[in-house]
């Protein structure tokens, strides 16, 4: 399987992000021909005040977002893991973080909510708190891609390993987390991380990233990009260059089988007794 992850700096203008995603992911079909392609986190709308963050989201399926992915991953013949995308609810003061991914006809296969909510003061004094714009999901997503089971994940669900254990528990072979990871903690964390769940959950784990700068709240942020592809043994297969782009790798599923049956820790896993 040949999965390619694009690598963005979007910022608080939806047309000119969304314009960006087509053109990244028309050029991966052309150079690279993969099978499935992934987004960054919000690569719909990054930034701005939380007045325009409800301006830019969208319901689902009539936004322009979801709309240019679906068609795209039609044309193209392409699964297209949508990063995520501002979803406005149908009900409630607070939008939503939702991954939406389309297989090879422009159908919706699945649609994953953030869980974990970034309320966070970053070693650099900006502050994070994404609480009082979104409501949290509360689901567990995975999906089929071809011969792989794909698990859902954005940005900050990184730091709970719960969720991936789950995860490996509902059949992954390969994990998508679309972020946007601020440069303060990614320079620090970002690798480690994601590896980490590679090797824990003995998946590939896929991670496409926004990269450089925007503003939120007349505030200038800077997210910390390094677009990556792990190995289920942990290793970094494949990694962007800094900058507007894209990465791509092969993914051998034969690997998964080796690195489980090397060290089985699913077999090992242990339930605490209570209390």
């Amino acid at each position: 399987m040949k999965v390619s992850l694009i690598q963005m700096n979007s910022v608080a203008d939806k047309a000119v992000n969304v314009a960006s995603a087509v053109r990244l992911i028309e050029r991966a079909v052309d150079e690279e021909g993969p099978d499935w392609i992934a987004l960054p986190e919000c690569f719909d709308f990054l930034g701005g005040a939380r007045a325009e963050k409800f301006a830019a989201a969208e319901p689902f399926p009539d936004g322009p977002a979801y709309r240019a992915m679906q068609e795209l991953a039609a044309r193209r013949k392409v699964f297209i893991h949508a990063g995520s995308i501002l979803e406005r609810p149908e009900f409630g003061e607070r939008i939503h973080n939702t991954t939406v991914v389309f297989d090879r006809s422009g159908g919706e296969i699945a649609r994953y909510r953030k869980i974990h909510m970034f309320d966070v003061t970053t070693p650099d004094g900006a502050r994070y708190h994404e609480s009082s714009a979104f409501a949290p999901g509360d689901r567990v997503v995975t999906y089929r891609c071809g011969d792989m089971t794909v698990g859902c994940a954005i940005c900050y669900d990184l730091r709970f390993p719960a969720l991936f254990q789950e995860l490996a528990l509902r059949g992954a072979d390969m994990i998508a987390l679309p972020a946007a990871f601020t440069l303060q903690t990614g320079k620090d964390h970002w690798e480690t991380l994601c590896r980490a769940r590679a090797i824990e959950t003995q998946c590939f784990f896929c991670a496409p990233a926004q990269i450089g700068a925007h503003m939120a709240g007349g505030e200038r942020r800077l997210t910390y990009g390094h677009s990556l592809v792990a190995d289920p043994w942990g290793h970094v297969i494949a990694k962007a260059s800094d900058g507007v782009g894209l990465v791509t790798a092969r993914l051998d599923p034969a690997l998964i089988g080796r690195v489980r049956a090397q060290i089985p820790v699913a077999s090992h896993r242990t339930a605490f007794a209570p209390g």
